[in-house]
């Protein structure tokens, strides 16, 4: 769903920190320290998480999973898979 790594980068492009994240979503602030503590894909009770995306959308974040589209027309961040190196022959 979410990723400790949007999470941080999402709050970065809007400019805020885990508190104000945390009274946007209505969620506790250890709530979203914990959330962005954690490895790889966030967990926690999904309606937690429903409000913490929710939030994110309605300040304008669009998060993108795993090989989809956007269909945003903002400016973003987006990680891609890294190009292999190319090795010269000699």
């Amino acid at each position: 769903m979410i990723t400790a790594g949007q999470m941080r980068a999402a709050r970065a492009l809007l400019g805020i920190d885990q508190k104000q994240l945390a009274e946007l979503a209505g969620v506790s602030l250890p709530t979203i320290q914990r959330m962005e503590a954690s490895e790889g894909n966030v967990r926690g009770v999904v309606d937690t998480l429903s409000k913490v995306v929710e939030a994110l959308g309605a300040a304008g974040i669009e998060l993108i999973g795993d090989h989809a589209p956007s269909l945003g027309t903002g400016r973003g961040v987006r990680f891609r898979e890294p190009t292999p190196a190319k090795v010269k022959s000699v």
